[in-house]
């Protein structure tokens, strides 16, 4: 699913809503994003320079529930369902998650 960040919502806000319409849940019912990462300091990530001007380009890219989110310019996202990633092995006989 692509999602567009609006003018005034926050990345952290945004990432809430995505997974939680990807999961079929009420935001509410999510896990805290703060378990995961800092809120304030992803929003910082892609928020304007000191100068007022914008930042461009950036990407960043977590696992959220069962979610992997990739932030795009602070403002697109794209959500996954891990289950639905590809799948790598480790050299141990072991499947993971490909995170890239």
């Amino acid at each position: 699913m692509e999602y567009e960040i609006g003018v005034d919502e926050s990345v952290a806000t945004a990432i809430v809503r995505a997974v939680s319409a990807v999961e079929g849940r009420q935001p509410g019912s999510m896990p805290p994003l703060t378990h995961v990462i800092n809120p304030d300091a992803l929003d910082a990530l892609f928020d304007s320079r000191s100068n007022g001007e914008p930042r461009i380009g950036g990407r960043f890219s977590l696992v959220y529930s069962r979610c992997r989110v990739t932030v795009d310019n602070g403002e697109y996202l794209t959500v996954q369902l891990l289950e639905d990633c590809p799948r790598v092995t480790d050299g141990r006989d072991r499947d993971r998650t490909e995170l890239q």
